[in-house]
């Protein structure tokens, strides 16, 4: 799967799970965190995320480690689903 592809998509998955109102793919960094200063998602949007790339993606986030370092960034994210994927 091509990375730059892949971020759009996950960027597509983020505005809708997430029902950012008023963002659209564009307004997102693929480099800026997603939590905090960033998007500034909060824990119950990282959980609503993980459902979504499960059911789109069919990867797991097994605990909050490894959550932390994917959900770092648009980009960090697409590589872990490349890497991650079934």
């Amino acid at each position: 799967m091509d990375n730059g592809k892949l971020v759009e998509e996950l960027k597509g998955l983020l505005i809708r799970s997430l029902k950012l109102e008023d963002v659209v793919a564009g307004d997102i960094d693929s480099d800026a965190p997603l939590f905090g200063e960033g998007l500034g998602l909060d824990s119950i949007d990282a959980l609503e995320l993980v459902v979504a790339l499960e059911k789109t993606y069919g990867i797991r986030i097994p605990d909050e480690d490894v959550g932390r370092e994917a959900f770092g960034s648009i980009s960090m994210l697409a590589d872990y689903v490349i890497k991650h994927k079934s």
